[in-house]
């Protein structure tokens, strides 16, 4: 199974919009925007539309917890992630499972061509995941009971 499933399985649901902000926009416009679409990660568009970083809860948890509530009026550019781990359509799921594990972070976007084309996070891949388990489990109980 592929990231290519999880963006289908997304854009049948949820229609598959990837929600982004301006780098000049401030901590707390991002807040509302997150909480509004009850998401955990938005991804900030840079000239032509290129991902230049990603700002998660955590990034904004961190920023108030270093400077107090005047964090929330910073700029969203001075406190995102710059240096983003993304993935391709054709990545496994059980290798960007690992990525995020490792690297400790829940949200990765997707690249096709150098373009952003969706954002995934750990809760898309486990329910991938869990989806896919439940399949094998019942194709070996046909088997089984066929055998």
């Amino acid at each position: 199974m592929n990231v290519k499933a999880i963006l289908a399985a997304k854009q049948r649901n949820l229609g598959g919009d990837i929600v982004s902000i301006e780098p000049t926009a401030d901590l707390a416009a991002a807040a509302r925007l997150l909480g509004a679409h009850r998401i955990g990660a938005v991804v900030i568009r840079g000239a032509g539309g290129r991902l230049s970083g990603i700002l998660s809860e955590r990034d904004i948890v961190r920023a108030i917890s270093e400077q107090g509530a005047a964090a929330l009026a910073t700029p969203v550019g001075q406190t995102m992630t710059r240096n983003v781990a993304t993935c391709g359509e054709d990545d496994t799921i059980a290798s960007i499972m690992e990525r995020m594990t490792e690297g400790k972070f829940r949200h990765m976007p997707v690249l096709a061509k150098g373009e952003l084309i969706g954002l995934v996070s750990i809760g898309d891949v486990v329910k991938q995941r869990v989806e896919e388990i439940e399949q094998e489990s019942e194709a070996m109980r046909d088997y089984i009971r066929t055998a």
